[in-house]
């Protein structure tokens, strides 16, 4: 089983899935994070960046076991202005954790916004969630913020950032105010 994430099948999201997969998305989704999304907020990132967005299927029955879901758009507090991806959520079926999976899906959103010149990726995550911060510190994220009290629960959150092409370390120095 540890050869697991070369045996699964990865897609990319692709229109006319919604059907299929985004009931399963939703409940991965909801059983993962802390913060409940309508149907709305998945529809905003599957219609406008269902190419930066990966599944993880078991190849027996292509059942939904991983996704990760991720946005990129023009950044303009930067100057000059950047193009920022973002990964929005990310979730692997318990069962299926520590197998490398979160990481397949992560390179995969990584790469597919490189090669759409994101100039950097960033995301929020719980600071409790040390399994998630191990992961993305490990891809080479850098925490960049701490965000008190971020999540509806209460929970603080670190912003973290990859950067993917040379940028003014100053310009990453963000406002008290975002």
């Amino acid at each position: 089983m540890n050869d697991l994430p070369g045996t699964l099948k990865y897609i990319q999201y692709e229109h006319g899935l919604e059907e299929r997969y985004l009931p399963a998305i939703r409940s991965l989704i909801a059983g993962d994070l802390s913060e409940p999304y309508s149907i709305y907020v998945y529809r905003y990132f599957l219609c406008q960046w269902g190419h930066l967005c990966f599944m993880a299927l078991d190849p027996a029955d292509a059942s939904l076991i991983g996704v990760i879901i991720c946005k990129l758009e023009v950044h303009s507090s930067h100057s000059p202005p950047t193009r920022r991806g973002y990964i929005a959520m990310l979730a692997v079926a318990s069962p299926y954790r520590g197998k490398g999976i979160a990481t397949a899906l992560v390179k995969k959103a990584i790469d597919a916004m490189a090669q759409r010149k994101a100039d950097e990726i960033v995301l929020e995550t719980e600071e409790t969630n040390v399994p998630a911060m191990r992961l993305y510190e490990r891809l080479g994220f850098l925490r960049s913020k701490k965000l008190h009290r971020y999540y509806l629960n209460g929970n603080s959150a670190y912003r973290l950032v990859l950067l993917l092409k040379s940028i003014d370390p100053d310009a990453l120095i963000e406002d008290s105010e975002e």
